[in-house]
């Protein structure tokens, strides 16, 4: 009989994905909002990997005043909190970075989506949630953020009903989501595939994207 006890089990090769709920989300998300909604008014916006919506340029620093700067402050607190920067002779030194960024807005309402996509010449991507629109309601409402698994379909290619009875290893081959919640901001590698399931609710679904980019580079 082998005590579980006596095992030591390795995670290789993790991916983070960090979760933080703003802490002056009860200010900055009202504000932002009617910021986006405001520019969504006024401008035609761009297409890139949304389907359907409406999708701001790259500047949202330059239209959302205040309540933007405080976002982005936060998440690049965050960026540094996250990384590290190797020293040959000193080892892991802590993150200071002077990151260069650029920040958009996403505004989904019902049947909208965004296709699978990576965020190519950065290194880490974030989403603020400024409104889940999801007005209370509990239902599968879709407008999920669903990470792609980087391995692939291997894990399930034997037999999708076999699993890995291994804490953080169910979902080996298959899709991790996060339901958006109003306040929250996610973290995560910019090479990791992603994409947004199609949105069914009522209220439009309202969402920040930000890339960092380290300096030099």
């Amino acid at each position: 009989m082998i005590d579980p006890a006596s095992l030591t089990v390795t995670k290789l090769f993790p991916t983070p994905l960090v979760s933080v709920v703003h802490p002056d989300a009860e200010r900055l998300s009202p504000a932002l909002k009617a910021a986006i909604l405001a520019r969504e008014s006024s401008h035609p916006g761009v297409s890139h990997s949304n389907e359907g919506g409406w999708q701001s340029s790259d500047d949202l620093l330059g239209w959302t005043g205040e309540a933007g700067q405080a976002l982005i402050d936060f998440a690049t607190e965050l960026a540094n909190m996250l990384s590290a920067v190797w020293h040959p002779q000193r080892g892991l030194l802590e993150a200071d970075l002077s990151w260069a960024f650029n920040a958009w807005a996403n505004v989904n309402r019902t049947g909208h989506g965004n296709a699978q996509h990576a965020h190519p010449g950065a290194y880490w991507s974030a989403v603020y949630w400024v409104d889940d629109g999801m007005a209370g309601q509990e239902d599968d409402l879709g407008g999920e953020l669903e990470f792609a698994d980087p391995r692939g379909p291997v894990a399930t290619m034997l037999s999708s009903e076999l699993k890995m009875k291994i804490e953080g290893c169910l979902d080996a081959g298959l899709a991790h989501r996060i339901r958006p919640r109003t306040g929250t901001l996610v973290m995560f590698p910019s090479w990791l595939l992603h994409s947004v399931r199609r949105f069914t609710g009522v209220g439009p679904r309202i969402s920040i994207a930000i890339n960092f980019v380290p300096p030099g580079r």
